[in-house]
């Protein structure tokens, strides 16, 4: 089976992850996709770390794609404890699952940075990539990078054409911050439970 793997902190998860992961899967016949929450992620402080704040973004993937058959939810790094690179998780996946073929599906920004990444070089042999293409970068830049990476590093890249959605975690949460709704932003299943749980507001001083 063909599995993408759509990785990330999901803190929260919106609707542009979901776009870009059901383009994908339609786009390249995949069989599932597999949300993969980041526990520990090294490339970037979480503003609040704890074993709560994991959980509310676990239950809030799986709320979210709980209603989709081909979408899963896969807690592989949300358990492991330590940070967790990419090169290691689809090393384990591919060990693991050798019946499947995995596509990792990155950003734009992430396709020109890759380099940067640990051990990125791992990566390759492990899946084929689908970068998602934003109105920002020009077609030709994709084309150039993805050309680079290719003949330099053996990888396999494909463009993955996706509706640009002008839509970040980060948004949300500054949004829920100041009591503001985030509804038609996240599934509903996802806004309710953010004002349930009053997450991401800020506490009185």
């Amino acid at each position: 089976m063909k599995i993408g793997i759509m990785g990330g902190t999901f803190n929260p998860i919106h609707i542009g992850h979901l776009l870009l992961a059901q383009f994908a899967f339609e786009d390249y016949g995949l069989g599932e996709i597999w949300f993969l929450p980041n526990g520990n992620p090294p490339h970037k402080r979480m503003a609040d770390e704890t074993e709560e704040a994991l959980s509310h973004r676990v239950e809030m993937v799986r709320r979210a794609i709980c209603d989709v058959p081909h979408f899963k939810l896969c807690l592989h790094e949300a358990n492991s404890g330590v940070h967790s690179y990419t090169y290691q998780t689809l090393q384990a996946f591919t060990a693991s699952f050798p019946e499947h073929e995995f596509y990792f599906i990155l950003g734009a920004d992430s396709l020109f940075s890759i380099e940067k990444w640990k051990c990125f070089q791992k990566i390759f042999p492990n899946c084929r990539i689908l970068a998602a293409m934003r109105d920002d970068r020009d077609m030709e830049d994709m084309e150039r990078q993805i050309s680079y990476l290719e003949n330099r590093y053996g990888a396999k890249i494909e463009l993955l054409m996706a509706p640009l959605i002008d839509i970040s975690s980060t948004g949300i949460r500054a949004r829920a911050s100041r009591g503001l709704s985030v509804y038609y932003m996240v599934p509903d299943t996802v806004a309710d439970y953010i004002q349930k749980n009053h997450l991401y507001a800020v506490a009185p001083k």
